[in-house]
């Protein structure tokens, strides 16, 4: 690459991260549904034309915003894991969900960008599920790392359910038992309820000590999947998981 290439490259890509920058500003400040690229673009001195040359459409905007969102919460999940990474699966699980609600915390319009109401007129493109499934990965490989070491209890399961705890299973994880993988996408969902809870003001006045209430709560959701005791049928001699 020819200097003027590099120089144009770098220049690129600080005028990107800049635009950014600025619709999380209006984000934080209007909301996504109000994001406009033309106000980006005056905001930072720029041509309304300009802007275009970066990001086509608001929608190409708003989807790099979310990807950026998932892989940053991603990458804040999966360093709290790799700092206990020895640790049982009990102190893993709970580990992933503090670092989501830590993320949420500290981030909250890209938290509502994600989590939130969903945007009108804007359907997420298939290159934001890759991102978006990071926890949740992360969260199937510890109950994953526990089903094929000392074992996991498996979660009692209704009849009407069967069928669809199997699609799941095939589609998700299909090397754990149906009836864990459907408690999983439950326990997924109950983790985001409560950050959501927490973060959008349905807590106020109801739980006040926040931080031991979702250690207690995330804790509860491990030993839902499993996370408690050896699976049925393996030998008697085996001990729990280690918390």
């Amino acid at each position: 690459m020819s200097t003027a290439q590099g120089a144009r490259a770098r220049a690129r890509i600080e005028i990107t991260a800049a635009i950014k920058d600025e619709a999380r500003r209006q984000l934080a400040a209007e909301g996504a549904a109000k994001l406009s690229l033309r106000a980006v673009a005056r905001e930072l001195g720029m041509a309304s034309s300009a802007i275009y040359r970066y990001f086509p459409s608001r929608d190409d905007l708003l989807t790099a915003l979310i990807i950026d969102a998932y892989d940053s919460l991603g990458a804040a999940a999966e360093a709290a894991h790799d700092a206990v990474a020895d640790a049982g699966p009990v102190r893993r699980w709970t580990a992933v969900c503090e670092a989501v609600r830590a993320w949420a915390l500290a981030h909250p319009h890209e938290y509502a960008l994600i989590y939130g109401s969903p945007v009108p007129g804007y359907a997420a493109p298939q290159a934001t599920v890759q991102p978006a499934s990071r926890v949740g990965l992360l969260l199937i490989a510890i109950v994953r790392d526990a089903h094929h070491g000392l074992g996991v209890a498996r979660p009692k399961l209704p009849a009407e359910l069967r069928a669809e705890a199997d699609r799941m299973a095939a589609d998700l994880a299909p090397d754990l038992p149906a009836e864990v993988v459907a408690t999983l996408v439950a326990a997924w969902a109950q983790l985001y309820g409560l950050v959501g809870f927490e973060l959008f003001g349905q807590f106020n006045r109801i739980v006040e000590d926040r931080e031991p209430f979702f250690r207690h709560a995330v804790t509860q959701l491990a030993h839902s999947v499993g996370l408690v005791y050896p699976q049925e049928g393996r030998s008697k001699g085996a001990v729990s998981p280690r918390p």
